[in-house]
């Protein structure tokens, strides 16, 4: 017999959800050292999913009836999407040199067969895993953790929307995805711990990342600023208008790629939701070219990734930590798929003898986003923190499009 929810209004689940990151960040950033050592091993990217899943768990919001996630993923994901990649420097990013590019692109490249190749595996010997087009098929399930381990969370609330992905599947793949992603961070943290020991062993340059750290350090000192109201404002009416804009075009061109190009169904061009996030990204791009990337200097990253972790923690809603014991299978398929990026960004760093630095910022800023790549950029140094969100930003630029791409080829897989 199900029990209704302990809670259906909307209002006060989103006053939970934010009392949850204000406790979160609170904590993280708190001098006490039992707080220190328990974040020293729990990241809290995690809890930001795990607190909000207990809510789904014991029942006290049903995750399938509130609109927390409908209302974030529709107003506050395209805004994100626009604030994190306004930001983006190519110049910069090309200045990283040419092996923190090649392994942050051999990342996304891990990400985008590691699913498939993970999928063909396991159904070798579970071929009830392959087939099935209906909502909760595997393939589709795959495309989120596709679009988180590219991109971040917003890239995987967008799969989830272009795929038409179950609530079943969604919920046990939000799992897979934040276990298995956190068991892989964990190691680069150790790795960060010991890298002058590796980056010795493999005779590794690392003059280049000296010179960033005086690079960024100079920046932060002659650009930052602390943001008035009005920054603020124009930070907000440039994401949020940027999500109008990107509303009004997904609603002007998906009637037209319905009643004009009826072979667009099979690769999701007549979701509304698929050119509502591509409109997004591609307007934030657009605006990294003009002035409107200054307002980075005044935080419009922080804005977005406030946008992202309420994201999270709306997606956070729908997982059910009792999924862990009663789909093994899938974590399998988590796991051999990791194995596979990380094999492949450990081979090519062993190759290019880069350093560890760039092996674990180019892995994070595809599997963790602007909300974890800048933790590992920090273990290094903390003045590479910033390096972190840049290579994620091109992460949440690759996100949706290379998730997309991947989510092609898995539904291939599945036939």
């Amino acid at each position: 017999m199900t029990h209704s929810p302990l809670i259906t209004n909307d209002a006060i689940v989103f006053g939970i959800l934010f009392v949850f990151l204000g406790l979160i960040f609170y904590t993280a950033g708190s001098p006490n050292r039992f707080f220190q050592a328990f974040y020293k091993y729990v990241p809290a990217l995690l809890l930001c999913y795990f607190l909000p899943s207990l809510l789904n768990t014991f029942n006290i919001v049903d995750s399938h009836e509130s609109q927390a996630y409908f209302v974030a993923s529709r107003f506050l994901l395209p805004a994100c999407l626009v604030l994190l990649t306004l930001s983006m420097d190519l110049r910069s990013v090309f200045n990283l040199g040419p092996k923190a590019l090649i392994l942050f692109l051999t990342g996304t490249v891990g990400i985008v067969i590691g699913g498939p190749i993970a999928l063909l595996i396991v159904s070798s010997f579970s071929p009830e895993l392959l087939g099935g087009q209906g909502p909760d098929a595997v393939w589709r399930g795959l495309t989120t953790v596709a679009g988180s381990w590219i991109g971040g969370g917003a890239n995987q609330a967008a799969m989830k929307e272009i795929f038409e992905v179950g609530g079943g599947i969604f919920s046990t793949m939000v799992t897979v995805d934040i276990i298995v992603a956190n068991l892989w961070m964990a190691v680069l943290l150790i790795m960060a711990s010991n890298a002058k020991k590796l980056d010795a062993r493999t005779g590794a340059d690392t003059s280049a990342i000296t010179e960033m750290v005086e690079k960024v350090e100079h920046f932060q000192r002659e650009k930052s600023r602390i943001p008035t109201l009005r920054d603020i404002v124009l930070i907000l009416a440039v994401g949020m208008g940027a999500c109008g804009l990107a509303h009004a075009i997904a609603e002007t061109v998906q009637p037209w790629m319905v009643e004009n190009a009826p072979w667009g169904q099979q690769y999701s061009l007549h979701s509304k939701f698929f050119w509502l996030v591509v409109s997004a990204t591609t307007m934030g791009i657009a605006l990294s070219f003009s002035k409107a990337r200054n307002l980075e200097q005044v935080g419009a990253s922080k804005v977005g990734s406030l946008f992202v972790y309420v994201l999270v923690t709306t997606i956070g809603l729908h997982m059910d930590v009792t999924k862990i014991t009663e789909t093994p299978i899938f974590f399998l398929i988590g796991i051999i798929w990791m194995l596979i990026h990380a094999g492949l960004m450990l081979g090519v760093a062993k190759l290019l003898r880069a350093p560890v630095f760039y092996m674990a910022v180019g892995s994070q800023a595809n599997v963790g986003g602007a909300a974890s790549a800048p933790v590992v950029a920090a273990a290094f140094h903390p003045s590479l923190a910033p390096v972190g969100v840049l290579l994620a930003v091109m992460g949440y630029a690759l996100g949706t499009y290379m998730a997309y791409f991947c989510g092609v080829i898995l539904q291939g897989v599945a036939g």
